[in-house]
């Protein structure tokens, strides 16, 4: 795999953590002192980007924003697939040219 797929990769793994935290954050909105997740994304030296999740300072839900972070995630994930299928079209096609 090369670095534009790997990144892309990476993407889509971000992409679904964040889609998981939010329905996550969502479901226990109405538990007693339910504190949210929140995930932080770091760009790698090497590609890609590297997630982790942690907890909100604050307590109590905040549905707006995820939703706005589920549907965010959904169009991350949407355009990390694209470029993944991006990648392997052009080097099936330079495959092509060197056969």
């Amino acid at each position: 795999m090369n670095i534009t797929s790997t990144t892309a990769l990476t993407g889509v793994q971000a992409a679904s953590l964040r889609m998981e935290s939010a329905a996550h954050n969502i479901a226990n909105a109405h538990t007693p002192n339910f504190q949210r997740q929140v995930v932080t994304m770091q760009t790698q030296e090497s590609a890609g980007v590297l997630t982790t999740i942690g907890k909100a300072e604050e307590i109590g839900a905040a549905l707006a924003a995820d939703l706005v972070e589920q549907m965010d995630a959904a169009a991350a994930y949407r355009a990390n697939l694209r470029m993944i299928q991006a990648d392997q079209q052009t080097t099936g096609s330079l495959l092509d040219l060197k056969a």
